[in-house]
């Protein structure tokens, strides 16, 4: 099975570092839709994984997260794709869980919970936090330069990863090559 792990502020939506608190702030990355349909039409299962500490801190609920997670769905679904699942961190940064990255917990449960193993599985983000924790468990860690991107590449903690502009040229890219 092919598969792919996304983080989604900054590669599938906009980021703010006030965080996304509502669905009408929720908004997707131009060409991002389309890339993630594009990638689950080729036969590419996709999860998301996604710290999301603004549950923790207090700034939305689950029910507005799921909410978002809809309209992300329905997006994909509507450019005839499909998300396989969507594995979320609430925790705040100094709760020490093993799910939030870098630690590898989210990738874990995306590759048990959908099938897939992870060596080499390519995992597309924006923070050096998604790069370290694909490394950990051998997975592809590859830098998109939306979101904090930039400033990932800027601080030098790109290192191994392979560089995009953004995630619709990352898929390009994986779906050459497929």
């Amino acid at each position: 099975m092919k598969a792919v792990i996304l983080d989604r502020d900054g590669v599938i939506n906009q980021d703010s570092d006030h965080y996304i608190r509502s669905v009408q702030e929720w908004q997707p990355i131009p060409g991002s839709i389309e890339a993630i349909a594009r990638l689950s039409r080729s036969g590419w299962a996709v999860a998301v994984c996604t710290n999301q500490s603004g549950i923790a801190r207090g700034y939305f609920s689950q029910d507005i997260l799921e909410e978002m997670h809809c309209r992300l769905r329905q997006l994909v679904r509507n450019a005839g794709g499909q998300v396989d699942g969507i594995f979320v961190c609430p925790h705040g940064p100094d709760d020490h869980c093993g799910c939030r990255k870098p630690e590898p917990g989210l990738l874990l449960q995306a590759s048990k919970e959908l099938g897939f193993p992870l060596s080499g599985v390519p995992v597309i983000g924006d923070a050096e936090r998604d790069l370290v924790a694909a490394r950990v468990v051998g997975a592809r860690p590859i830098l998109v330069l939306t979101g904090k991107g930039r400033r990932t590449l800027e601080r030098g903690a790109a290192g191994d990863a392979v560089i995009f502009p953004d995630l619709a040229a990352a898929v390009e890219s994986l779906l050459q090559y497929d």
